[in-house]
């Protein structure tokens, strides 16, 4: 294990990411903290956390790893990364809840784009972390939630636990894309978005938005209440946060929002009380990201 372990960490290194132990089968880092800071070694001038003494050397690597067979911790910004994490539902969530893949590529479908091929791995938990090259000269940061539910990433200030590791759980395991892409622009510009001047729509623009956020509930209803079995609750889902955008804009009453589609729900097969947690989730998180207007045609 020992040696698998050494391994692990040298090929992240040989990509030019910079490593750091984990505490064996966790996912914690097994460096000392500040207030555990001898002032010694490393640190004779000053605590350096974790992200400063994450390494490529190959010497260091060996010399930690000879010591216990840690898991191997990947420092996402200064190895130039930013890692999309699809994480899974927790908790007493219904078996129809989308994970953080389905809700990453709904989102990737609504904006007509493609799941990204890059390097993957899939963690422990059964869900998947994204590698991508961070764009040059830009400090990207952690984010939880801005891309999509269940959808975090990890950039400066974080980190991501590599493959080969092994918890109680399971194993970290690389699955796919041999190098780490760049981050696609249209996912920086959702992490990064462009200052908006606030200005008030026109009269126009107003009303035809209502009417288009009218054609959209009666369309989305739809595909709610004829999704199939498996799929309901990621539709619902899918539904509200696209109906959202209305609310948040004053086009549609929530409450004429959340009817309707508990209707569709319920008609669909889902219970009240797993329609009512969706519609919350999915309609707050749209009040919250559509502030300002923008073309719907």
């Amino acid at each position: 294990m020992n040696q698998h372990l050494t391994r692990a960490a040298l090929e992240s290194a040989e990509r030019g990411w910079h490593v750091f132990p984990l505490r064996p089968g966790t996912k914690r880092p097994a460096l000392h903290g500040e207030r555990g800071c001898t002032g010694t070694g490393p640190c004779e001038s000053g605590h350096r956390k974790w992200e400063q003494r994450a390494t490529t050397d190959p010497d260091r690597i060996r010399a930690a790893w000879s010591r216990a067979p840690f898991n191997v911790g990947i420092a996402t910004g200064p190895s130039g990364l930013l890692v999309i994490d699809l994480d899974m539902p927790k908790g007493n969530i219904s078996a129809d809840a989308p994970d953080g893949a389905e809700t990453f590529g709904a989102l990737c479908e609504r904006t007509g784009h493609a799941v990204p091929d890059t390097y993957e791995t899939r963690t422990a938990s059964g869900g998947g972390h994204l590698y991508f090259t961070a764009p040059t000269g830009v400090r990207m940061a952690n984010t939880a939630g801005t891309i999509a539910p269940l959808v975090d990433t990890r950039a400066w200030g974080g980190y991501v636990v590599a493959a080969g590791s092994t918890t109680p759980t399971g194993t970290y395991e690389a699955l796919c894309g041999p190098v780490a892409a760049p981050l696609p622009p249209w996912l920086q510009s959702i992490l990064q978005p462009a200052p908006k001047r606030s200005q008030d729509p026109s009269v126009a623009v107003a009303g035809q938005s209502r009417r288009y956020a009218d054609v959209a509930l009666v369309d989305e209803c739809r595909n709610v209440a004829s999704a199939q079995v498996g799929k309901r609750e990621a539709a619902l889902f899918r539904a509200a946060r696209a109906l959202g955008r209305f609310v948040a804009w004053g086009d549609l009453p929530r409450h004429v929002v959340e009817d309707a589609l508990q209707a569709g729900g319920e008609a669909a097969g889902l219970s009240a009380s797993e329609c009512r947690s969706t519609l919350r989730s999915a309609l707050d998180w749209s009040a919250a990201h559509n502030q300002i207007r923008r073309a719907t045609a």
